[in-house]
């Protein structure tokens, strides 16, 4: 019998063991996914802890109620992968493989930024962990006033509209507490502007505007000065702060760097960004945020990419060619405070542009716009997640961007 392995149960991994154990002959292939929990965290959720819209248990179910029968989840740490004689190595034993898939995604490191650890979890939060969101909504249950700060260490990173959200949904958050003319937010990125896409960076921009948000783009962070309550730059420009929250740099699995399997220190695999192939290692996929894709590290990724993924899959394992399908396809929510969300939809090819979502011209979503029913869109996509996505089902979206729908200049 073959043997795939699948490293990382989170989004990718869970979902394309799910599709491919559906077209896998049970009889040839058996199938292995290993992570070191049984946890699985809704992602998009952790945005909205640190403003009491979700508690922890909202966000986090066991990894195994969503692994398919006929699947061998393992509960393991992964020490090592060996690709010459294609086994990985954990603490309590080996598996090899024919095929590998690696999806085991991003890590927070604030280790990195020299100073960090000084504060952090008392002066300096995350919601990019759910320790780290469930702390930052006490810091900011207990917030009155002064100057919350969010930085970004560098790029790139997991979710990039998620520090958007953040700073939209705490201006709603004071706002609403009769708060916000005590409290200045402050955006500090090392990206030019609001985000990388012009038109959309131009539409996020002005809504920073309108939420008197300020904001300072291209910072290269250096360090951090817990003492004094500062972050520092390469350049030795200094902000000061009352509450950081700080989205450190992102990191791949260690022993991914220590086995040879990622391309450098940071712990990224080397990644075809048409055909979801390894380009340095034989009998490997990628698949989702430990990729080297030049798009979002975003879970609409993984979904669309991992449709392109399984295709290729069984073309490769039937002697077929691969298929250079994917265009870098990424569909995204972007919460933008009072109950109202905006929505874009891009690829490798084409920046976010307006229009209608998923039903040209009549949506219901509205593309580079504020709506109500966007946001409604994202809270229901939990849903979605739970019992879809993950699953493995078919989803009614096409993997490729479509045009339909769009207004062009």
């Amino acid at each position: 019998m073959k043997k795939l392995v699948i490293l990382g149960a989170g989004c990718a991994g869970t979902m394309v063991a799910n599709k491919l154990r559906r077209q896998l002959d049970r009889d040839e292939w058996s199938i292995t996914v290993i992570d070191k929990d049984d946890r699985h965290v809704y992602q998009p959720g952790l945005l909205f802890i640190p403003f009491g819209v979700y508690k922890a248990d909202d966000v986090v179910r066991s990894r195994s109620e969503f692994i398919s029968k006929g699947i061998n989840f393992v509960v393991d740490e992964i020490v090592a992968v060996d690709v010459d004689k294609q086994v990985v190595e954990t603490t309590a034993g080996s598996y090899d493989y024919d095929k590998i898939i690696v999806s085991t995604g991003v890590d927070i490191a604030p280790e990195e930024i020299p100073g960090m650890m000084d504060g952090w979890q008392s002066k300096i939060f995350d919601f990019y962990t759910l320790d780290g969101a469930v702390n930052l909504e006490k810091a900011l249950r207990n917030f009155r006033s002064g100057k919350l700060v969010l930085n970004i260490a560098e790029f790139p990173f997991k979710c990039p509209v998620a520090p958007l959200e953040f700073v939209y949904l705490a201006d709603s958050f004071f706002t609403e507490r009769g708060l916000r003319d005590q409290i200045e937010i402050h955006l500090v990125t090392p990206l030019p502007g609001a985000f990388t896409k012009p038109k959309a960076s131009a539409f996020f921009s002005k809504l920073i505007e309108e939420k008197d948000i300020k904001v300072t783009a291209s910072y290269d962070l250096a360090e951090v000065d817990c003492a004094n309550n500062k972050i520092v730059s390469a350049a030795g420009d200094e902000i000061a702060f009352d509450l950081l929250v700080s989205i450190p740099p992102n990191v791949g699995a260690r022993y991914l760097v220590k086995s040879g399997v990622s391309m450098d220190e940071i712990g990224y695999v080397k990644t075809n960004n048409h055909t979801l192939k390894a380009e340095q290692h034989k009998n490997m996929f990628v698949l989702g945020d430990t990729g080297t894709l030049p798009t979002s590290k975003a879970g609409s990724v993984a979904h669309f990419s991992a449709e392109v993924m399984v295709e290729n899959f069984m073309r490769e394992i039937n002697g077929e060619e691969l298929k250079e399908d994917f265009d870098g396809h990424a569909n995204c929510f972007i919460e933008t405070g009072f109950e109202k969300a905006a929505l874009i939809d891009f690829n490798y090819e084409y920046e976010p542009l307006p229009g209608k979502f998923p039903l040209p011209g009549l949506g219901p979503f509205s593309l580079l716009g504020e709506s109500k029913a966007n946001h409604w869109g994202k809270m229901m996509f939990k849903w979605v997640y739970w019992n879809k996505l993950v699953t493995g089902e078919e989803m009614p979206l096409e993997a490729q961007m479509s045009l339909a729908g769009k207004v062009q200049d």
